[in-house]
């Protein structure tokens, strides 16, 4: 087989999975905008702008997104920051419990947060008992409480992504710069800390689109002055079947999208988001001289000023360019109590039996029997497994051969293909899911289970290939070519030797892949139809009909779920690092 053929079986699959299910829908509700029965029309557009709502909307939605994103980066660059300094087994400690909160259920968080700002909740019984407040605070429903949930469900996310590239700079930079004088404060701002600079850019481009893509926090825990921009997404297809307004919507909200990032790959690059520093590197020079001595100034302050500040702390407070000081520990498991503390709260709360009320009173196992017993919660849980386990076997089926393709090729356009296959990351989920809704609505896929695998695996396929391609990164290539000389034929080879020792890595990708469609909310909510719901669509159902302890039982039940997801996959991460 020649190589083209080859490439073209490896890529093919992918290609004609996000064209079908990605570009098509989303191409078909966008078109919907500006063509109805009698042709061509922006009577849409002008509706969408002849009111100030949508464009108040809009900017709402900008400003959450926004400050969330800002927040996320700055509280997230020294969790990171440590991650990436310490050894393996602290690294390991850290990385679990960032990846516990990053999969744990956006919706489990959000309704913790609920249980906890709520007026009987855990912030208010603080509060009155300490005697700070007299009556109860209206702490839900502000801007405060949208930003606590956004930055609460989005900051692993910042520190995953910034983590991707710190973990590839140079130690021995920030070293030659102490041995060369350099304090500690000036060998970080003047040396690392423009270095890691790509991570910190991928990171807010990442928080800040999924962030203006949210809706499960906004209607939660937001009033009617945070409605976001997906929420009016929502309104116009399940409540009026307005898709020509609807694409409109979502017109406007890829093209704030689409304008971020084109103005980050002008500068940085999107190859930047896997981790790779190259383009930002290259790329750089484009950069104003002037913008660029202003920054060195700005950064040699700063760098002396921390310094300054280091000398005046306990030397136990101190850090050098290689050991992490207490005040930066301290910050970060604080930082990893408080995103993880609203999730552990839930469990004793499930076995109370005064309701959702703090502190918890008496002892129960009466929720979890209602849920067991429940015909409506056992079939979404089933429901779930099944979609979750054929996402992640199609997802693995399709991903790991692109992979492939990315990294040991020498295809053509290697950045574009790059940027097609994370383009479902780029596409604002929502809009994925109201265009996977009208096409299933016309082929007869909604309310089935196949359905839900191929919009589940339209978003889970880029993780997969971003997992498998840091895998074969580091694969020995030389091993193939060992059995290749001995007469072994290229599919022997493939099957004897690559897959085998990929093998942990390709069950890594598995479970991620799972998880992601375990979770998935947003497509299930069209694309189930109403029926035969998933987990998270039933309890997104219960959540906004009735509060009940049932909810605490299965929160509880999800975060122990993925908590062993996580686990597993992260003794195959090692496994994987080991070999």
């Amino acid at each position: 087989m020649t190589p083209v053929l080859t490439w073209a079986a490896m890529g093919a699959p992918l290609v004609l999975l996000l064209a079908l299910f990605l570009v098509y829908p989303v191409g078909q509700l966008l078109l919907l905008s500006i063509y109805n029965d009698s042709g061509f029309t922006l009577a849409q557009y002008r509706q969408l702008f002849a009111s100030s709502v949508y464009v108040d909307v809009l900017l709402i939605t900008l400003k959450i997104s926004l400050v969330t994103t800002l927040v996320c980066v700055v509280t997230g660059y020294p969790i990171a920051y440590l991650i990436s300094l310490v050894g393996k087994q602290r690294k390991a400690t850290l990385l679990f419990w960032v990846l516990l909160s990053f999969w744990t259920s956006f919706l489990v968080r959000a309704f913790a947060w609920v249980v906890l700002l709520g007026r009987n909740g855990v912030v208010n019984k603080l509060l009155l008992s300490l005697g700070i407040v007299s009556a109860p605070l209206d702490l839900l429903y502000s801007f405060g409480s949208v930003l606590i949930g956004m930055v609460n469900a989005l900051l692993p996310l910042a520190v995953l992504t910034m983590l991707s590239v710190m973990d590839n700079i140079d130690r021995n930079l920030p070293r030659a710069a102490a041995t060369l004088g350099a304090g500690p404060g000036m060998a970080f701002w003047t040396i690392y800390f423009p270095l890691s600079l790509p991570g910190v850019a991928a990171a807010g481009i990442m928080v800040f689109v999924t962030a203006i893509g949210f809706f499960i926090v906004p209607a939660l825990l937001g009033g009617r002055r945070e409605t976001m921009i997906t929420q009016l997404i929502i309104d116009q297809v399940q409540q009026t079947m307005n898709w020509g307004f609807a694409g409109a919507i979502s017109v406007l909200l890829l093209s704030v999208v689409l304008v971020v990032f084109v103005v980050y790959d002008r500068l940085l690059g999107l190859s930047t988001m896997t981790g790779a520093t190259t383009a930002a590197k290259a790329r750089s020079s484009r950069l104003s001289g002037v913008f660029e001595r202003i920054g060195d100034v700005v950064l040699t302050l700063l760098g002396a000023v921390s310094d300054r500040i280091i000398r005046l702390l306990p030397s136990r407070w101190d850090s050098g360019p290689d050991t992490p000081g207490l005040g930066l520990q301290g910050f970060v498991w604080i930082m990893l109590l408080v995103i993880s503390a609203p999730t552990f709260l839930m469990i004793p709360l499930s076995f109370g039996t005064g309701g959702l009320n703090w502190p918890p009173q008496g002892f129960t196992l009466h929720w979890y029997q209602e849920v067991l017993q429940s015909p409506v919660w056992t079939q979404a849980v089933m429901r779930s497994l099944l979609v979750g386990l054929g996402t992640g076997a199609l997802a693995m089926l399709i991903g790991t051969p692109a992979a492939f393709l990315l990294v040991r090729s020498n295809i053509p356009g290697k950045a574009a293909w790059l940027a097609f296959i994370l383009s479902p990351i780029v596409v604002p989920r929502m809009i994925i899911a109201v265009g996977l809704f009208y096409v299933f609505a016309r082929i007869g896929l909604v309310g089935s289970a196949f359905g839900l695998i191929l919009g589940h695996t339209v978003i889970a396929v880029p993780y997969v290939v971003m997992t498998m391609m840091a895998v074969l990164r580091n694969y020995d290539t030389r091993l193939d070519h060992a059995a290749q000389s001995l007469g072994a034929r290229p599919f022997a080879t493939l099957r004897y030797v690559t897959v085998p020792i990929l093998g942990a890595g390709m069950m890594s990708s598995f479970l991620f892949a799972f998880a992601a469609s375990f979770d998935e909310l947003t497509i299930a909510l069209f694309a189930t139809g109403g029926l035969n719901a998933t987990l998270p669509k039933q309890f997104w159902d219960e959540v906004t009909l009735q509060v009940s302890p049932v909810i605490a039982a299965v929160s509880t039940c999800l975060f122990i779920f993925m908590g062993i997801l996580i686990f597993v996959a992260e003794r195959l991460r090692r496994r994987v690092a080991a070999s």
